[in-house]
C-alpha cells in the first residue's frame, strides 16, 4: 500500500543553526492570569447591576411626568405623578435641560403617599440657572 498525501506527516522545519535568531521555548500558562481577569469581570458587572438598580429602582416606585408648564428664563413647574407604596414617602429627582441639553437645575422633591387609589400628583417649581426647554423627573426611590 503507498502513502497517501493525507496520510504522511511532514516533519518540523530544521532550520541552519544562528541563521535566523534565537528560537524562543514555548510560554507557560497562567491560569492565575484568568482568575484574576474574571473575577476583574465580575466585579464590574456588579458595579454595573448596582448602578442601574440606584437610577431607575424599585419599581413600586414609578414616576411619569404629566406636563411642566410656566417656563421662564429662571424656572418652570413640572407636574408629575408618583405611584408610592400606601403608608411610604419617596425622594423624586427632577430635572430641567436648555435647548442644547445641557442640565440647568435639579431638586430632590420629596413626596408622601395620600389616602385614596392611585397615583399622588405633583406640581414643584424648579428654579433653574439658565432657560429651561424641558422638565423630567429621573427617578423616584424609597425615603430614608
Amino acid at each position: 500500500m503507498t502513502d497517501t498525501h493525507a496520510s504522511t506527516t511532514t516533519p518540523a522545519p530544521v532550520f541552519p543553526p544562528g541563521r535566523y535568531g534565537r528560537r524562543r521555548a514555548p510560554s507557560r500558562r497562567r491560569p492565575w492570569l484568568m482568575a484574576v481577569l474574571v473575577v476583574a469581570a465580575l466585579a464590574v458587572t456588579g458595579a454595573v447591576a448596582v448602578r442601574l438598580y440606584q437610577n431607575y429602582g424599585d419599581p413600586a416606585y414609578d414616576a411619569q411626568v404629566v406636563t411642566y408648564t410656566g417656563v421662564t428664563d429662571n424656572g418652570l413647574n413640572v407636574v408629575f405623578r408618583v405611584t408610592i407604596p400606601e403608608g411610604r414617602q419617596a425622594d423624586c429627582l427632577v430635572r430641567a435641560r436648555s435647548r442644547d441639553g445641557a442640565e440647568v437645575g435639579h431638586e430632590t422633591v420629596r413626596v408622601h403617599d395620600t389616602p385614596g387609589d392611585g397615583p399622588t400628583q405633583i406640581t414643584h417649581h424648579l428654579p433653574t440657572t439658565a432657560k429651561p426647554m424641558l422638565g423630567e423627573v429621573l427617578r423616584c426611590v424609597p425615603a430614608d
